[in-house]
C-alpha cells in the first residue's frame, strides 16, 4: 500500500526536526489514496505521477501542476531507496512551480509620508498610531518579516545595545538584529507613549494597538492598505497594490545600493545580508537585485567580465 510508505517517509521527516502536517503531507496522502485506488500496483511510474499531477489540478495549468510534482518529488526520493524501478519526472516538464513577482521598491518620501499617515491615525495622541507609525517604521529600517516584527516581546528589543532578538521564526531559526540609532530613537518614543497606557513586562508582545491588545497581522495589513492609498502610494512592481512586505524588498536592494556606491565587496557583504535578514540560502538575498534595473545591470555587467574572463583563459 503506497499510503504505508507515505507514513514511513512523513515519520522520517519527523524525526529529522521538519513540519509534517501542512500542505505538502495532504499532497502525499492525496496521492497515496490516488495509487491505491488505481488497478496499477507496483512501482512507482513517471507516467502514473504525471496523470495524478493533471487529474487533480486539471483547471489550474502547468504551474500547478509542477507545485504538485515539487510535493511528491522528495518522497520519491525516500521510495527509490526501497524500490530501485521507482521512477520520477527528472526535469522540469511543466515548467518552473514559482514565478517570483517584481515587488514596489519604495522610496524615502514614500516611507515618510506613510509614517506620516499612521502617525494621524485615531485616537490622535493615542497608543494605536503609535504602535503603527514604529511598526512599519522598524520594519522599513530592518527589513523583518511581518509576522517577525509582530512576534516580538519587550525582552526582544534592547534599546540599550541597539539588537533585537527575532525567535524561531521561518525556517525555524533566531537570530540578532541590529539597528541604527534613528531606529533606536523612533521605539523609544513609542516605548514612551506605550508606558502611559500599559505596564511593561518582559514577556509582553512589544507592539499593541491598545492596552488590551497586540498588534495583528490582519489589523496591521488592513490599516497598511488604509494608509498606503491616504499616503498616495502607487504600486510600480507586478502586485496590484504595495505590500507591507515590499518594505523588506526595499531595505534589501537599498542596502546593496550603498554598499554598490561605497565599493565594498559585494559577495562578502551578501553574504553578512543574507544572514541578517534570516534567508535559508544566499540564493534568495540575491534574487532581490532583480528589484532595481541598474542593480541588474551591474549584476550583468559581472557576469559579462566573468564570462569574458574565462574565455580568454582558456
Amino acid at each position: 500500500m503506497m499510503a504505508t510508505h507515505v507514513e514511513a517517509f512523513l515519520a522520517e521527516r519527523r524525526v529529522l526536526g521538519f513540519r509534517t502536517n501542512g500542505p505538502s503531507a495532504s499532497q502525499l496522502r492525496s496521492f497515496a489514496r490516488f495509487f491505491d485506488g488505481t488497478d496499477r500496483k507496483g512501482s512507482l511510474t513517471t507516467e502514473l505521477v504525471v496523470e495524478w499531477a493533471k487529474e487533480h489540478a486539471r483547471t489550474d495549468g502547468p504551474r500547478a501542476w509542477a507545485r504538485r510534482l515539487d510535493a511528491l518529488r522528495p518522497f520519491a526520493t525516500y521510495l527509490l531507496r526501497e524500490d530501485p524501478a521507482t521512477e520520477f519526472p527528472q526535469t522540469q516538464i511543466f515548467g518552473k512551480s514559482q514565478r517570483r513577482a517584481t515587488p514596489h521598491i519604495y522610496t524615502e518620501e514614500e516611507v515618510l509620508a506613510l509614517l506620516a499617515a499612521a502617525r494621524h491615525l485615531e485616537p490622535v495622541g493615542g497608543l494605536r498610531p503609535a504602535a503603527y507609525e514604529a511598526f512599519y517604521g522598524l520594519i522599513a529600517a530592518t527589513g523583518l518579516r511581518i509576522s517577525e516584527a509582530i512576534k516580538l516581546r519587550c525582552a526582544d528589543v534592547d534599546l540599550g545595545s541597539r539588537c533585537l532578538t527575532v525567535r524561531m521564526t521561518k525556517f525555524s531559526k533566531s537570530r540578532h538584529v541590529p539597528f541604527h540609532s534613528t531606529t533606536a530613537s523612533a521605539l523609544a518614543d513609542y516605548l514612551a507613549v506605550r508606558d502611559r497606557f500599559l505596564p511593561r513586562a518582559a514577556e509582553q508582545s512589544f507592539f499593541v494597538s491598545t492596552p488590551e491588545r497586540s498588534l495583528k497581522s490582519r489589523a496591521a495589513h488592513w490599516t497598511f492598505q488604509r494608509l498606503r492609498s491616504k499616503a498616495g502610494i502607487v504600486a510600480r512592481g507586478a502586485y496590484p497594490e504595495v505590500r507591507i512586505h515590499d518594505f523588506r524588498h526595499t531595505f534589501i536592494c537599498r542596502r546593496i545600493q550603498r554598499w554598490r556606491a561605497d565599493g565594498a565587496d559585494i559577495d562578502n557583504a551578501i553574504a553578512a545580508l543574507s544572514t541578517y535578514v534570516g534567508h535559508a540560502k544566499i540564493s534568495d538575498t540575491y534574487w532581490y537585485l532583480t528589484g532595481i534595473p541598474d542593480l541588474m545591470a551591474a549584476a550583468g555587467n559581472r557576469f559579462e567580465d566573468f564570462a569574458f574572463g574565462e574565455k580568454g583563459n582558456g
